[in-house]
């Protein structure tokens, strides 16, 4: 869903999409992951490969119209969820928690990722 929902906010237009690096980068996953999901969803018919208009080397990924119609339907499902946990919690808490996630997302923002490529992998490898 995340990649999906990646695609239906980020690509310029439907008919564009996004680069595989593009995807990467936004999800702050690898390349060979995301090819794994886009696979996986080009054999359920919710994403699909085009070449590039300007660069036919380039291969852009875009929603289909499955992938579109499955997308406003997690988005309509999370608003209502996310309608339910404000009426739950009330105008006050809302705005606290609302508050706290802003300065969750400040905190990941100024502290950077580790670099996944050199973490051990399975605890025999050598740190540099």
């Amino acid at each position: 869903m995340t990649l999906l929902i990646c695609l239906a906010k980020k690509s310029r237009s439907a008919e564009e999409g996004l680069k595989v690096s593009e995807i990467s980068r936004l999800l702050g996953i690898t390349p060979p992951t995301v090819t794994q999901l886009i696979n996986s969803l080009e054999a359920k018919d919710m994403v699909e490969r085009q070449p590039d208009l300007s660069d036919r080397r380039v291969v852009r990924i875009r929603l289909t119209e499955q992938g579109r119609v499955i997308t406003r339907k997690a988005r309509e499902h999370m608003d209502a969820s996310l309608n339910k946990l404000v009426e739950y919690l009330g105008e006050e808490e809302s705005t606290l928690l609302a508050d706290l996630l802003l300065k969750v997302h400040g905190f990941i923002e100024n502290n950077p990722r580790p670099d996944l490529d050199r973490l051990q992998m399975n605890g025999d490898e050598k740190l540099d």
